[in-house]
Formats: structure tokens, sequence, C-alpha cells
């Protein structure tokens, strides 16, 4: 599989007749983990790649699966399933890493994150998304921006900033590696 470079189009679809601005649908990256669907707003994804060799880095918390080489840069990888408090991911022949954009410090960081399968790209209109469960789910509700209705089904979708919050992630790999002092 080669590398599928995602376009950051603006969301969504145009305005109907009589419709507002809030009724234009976003577009959404749509993956598994698991049994799980989860979707992140189209317009952080970079790309798509295939999972591939990577370097460890030693000290690392384990939801830190090591770095690749992207067109020479660093780009560390996430394994959302170990970000998310599970054991780490098993790689599979589906397996990919999503490859998105960050901000650290008002840099902008390309991460990676490494998911089961990437699924499609949907839209979701903003009145479809119900607000993140109180209780039931396997991921910090902070992570979560809310609940996508789409046929039929729920599709959690993220809040990047929260989820894969660069400073945050800096500080537990720092409390990993002052541990192991």
């Amino acid at each position: 599989m080669s590398p599928t470079t995602v376009s950051g189009s603006t969301p969504g679809s145009a305005i109907a007749a009589g419709g507002s601005a809030d009724d234009i649908a976003a577009q959404y990256l749509t993956f598994t983990l698991g049994e799980e669907v989860f979707a992140m707003d189209i317009r952080t994804v970079r790309e798509i790649i295939q999972y591939g060799p990577m370097t460890t880095v030693p000290l690392m918390p384990n939801f830190v699966r090591g770095v690749i080489n992207l067109r020479g840069a660093v780009v560390p990888v996430i394994d959302l399933q170990a970000r998310f408090g599970r054991p780490a991911a098993e790689v599979s022949k589906k397996t990919c890493i999503v490859i998105f954009d960050s901000v650290r410090e008002g840099e902008r960081v390309e991460l990676g994150l490494m998911v089961d399968a990437v699924s499609e790209v949907i839209e979701i209109a903003p009145g479809q998304i119900e607000p993140p469960p109180n209780f039931g789910t396997a991921v910090r509700r902070d992570f979560i921006l809310g609940m996508g209705k789409v046929s039929g089904r729920f599709v959690i979708v993220l809040e990047p900033d929260k989820a894969f919050d660069v400073t945050e992630m800096a500080q537990l790999c720092e409390s990993a590696q002052a541990a192991t002092v």
C-alpha cells in the first residue's frame, strides 16, 4: 500500500435551501480499534501510510510505539490502543498509520496514530453529533468530542487537541524517564 494523501478540504456539503451554516456536515476519517469505530476531522489528517518498520525509543511510555522516517522527518507513532489505556495493539496486514498535524507550543508537529484499519471518509452534520456519554466508554471522556450518529450506529468522534495533546504526552514521557532513573 502506497501513502495516500488526504486533502485538507473544508467541511462537507453545501448549505441546503433554507439551511444555516450550522447544518454544514464536516468530513471525518473513520478507523477501527478492535470492534469500535472512531472518527477524526479530516482537516487534521495529512496522509495514511501502511504500517512498516520503525525505531523504538528507549524510556518512552508504552503508548509511544516508536518513530518513523517520513520523507526525512522524524515522526513519533502513537499506539492508539495503548494511549486509551488498553493493551498494546497487535499488528495485522490492515494496520495503518494515520499522519496528522498537532500543535505544541505554537508549532505544528506531525504525529502518527497506529490504528487497526482505516475505513472511509464520512460526513456528519453537527446536529448528528451527541455529547460524549458520562459513563460506559473505554476512552477518557475528555478525549471524545461526541458520538456521531451515522447510518443507525454511533461513531466515536475524537477531540484530537485533548486525545493527542503533545504537551501532556511529553510530560508522560518525561515521567516515564524519571521513574527509571
